[in-house]
């Protein structure tokens, strides 16, 4: 089973996946971190940010690794565990130009299709998961929220991680990833026709949680009463 969720950052996506993922006891991957990892493999090279097949070869020489499980995603890049370090300003910065990349983005597609294979059933989230890499999921979800709300959520998590920033540098990043995840070429940020909305500004994450559960009860993917994965038409991972 293949469900995949996709937003703006700060829509509330990743910790919907994770939650859902949890209740399912399902694996979740978070997209966004294979593109973090990338990114933080090309600064540490040294890699100019605009030389496409430089990331390219960053992409496919696979330094980084992801532990995906229904409650968590450890990521390590040769050897170390960067899944904190992949969450800073400085890489959030940059990663815009590693997601704007159309070679990276058919490595990574590649990748988390392998994924979808190998594991069978996962929560994925990102940008183009219900339109790029999962065409063909059992079930698609979009969601979004205000833009003011976004960056709030964003700052919280990044003071949590004890970075200093201020509301509005994480505003300024927020609508600046909107611009570029929009207009860039290769797997933009698009609400899939077939996906179902949820705009999160006003829900608590149990509430959307709530929801999202509920919409896979009513397709028939997980059981009355029971939060457990059922048959749906696409259990198998969709070919690309």
């Amino acid at each position: 089973m293949i469900i995949t969720i996709d937003g703006p950052a700060g829509s509330g996506k990743s910790t919907a996946a994770r939650k859902v993922a949890a209740r399912l006891g399902i694996p979740y991957l978070d997209t966004g971190a294979m593109y973090r990892a990338v990114t933080l493999a090309a600064l540490e090279d040294g890699v100019d940010l605009r030389d496409e097949e430089a990331l390219t070869r960053v992409a496919a020489a696979g330094d980084y690794e992801l532990d995906l499980g229904p409650t968590h995603i450890r990521v390590t890049l040769r050897g170390r565990d960067v899944t904190e370090e992949i969450r800073s300003m400085c890489v959030n910065d940059h990663t815009r130009h590693i997601a704007a990349s159309p070679g990276v983005r058919r490595v990574l597609v590649e990748k988390q299709r392998e994924i979808g294979r190998r594991l069978g059933s996962i929560v994925t989230e990102g940008r183009d998961q219900g339109s790029v890499a999962f065409p063909g999921a059992d079930i698609k979800f979009y969601m979004d929220a205000e833009v003011n709300k976004r960056a709030e959520r964003r700052l919280h998590e990044l003071w949590a991680e004890g970075e200093e920033v201020t509301l509005e540098q994480v505003l300024a990043n927020v609508r600046e990833r909107d611009r570029t995840d929009a207009k860039r070429s290769a797997g933009p940020l698009t609400e899939p026709a077939d996906a179902i909305r949820i705009d999160t500004t006003a829900l608590s994450i149990g509430e959307v949680v709530k929801l999202v559960l509920t919409h896979l009860r009513r397709a028939g993917l997980i059981g009355p009463g029971a939060d457990k994965p059922g048959r749906g038409p696409h259990s198998e991972p969709p070919s690309p």
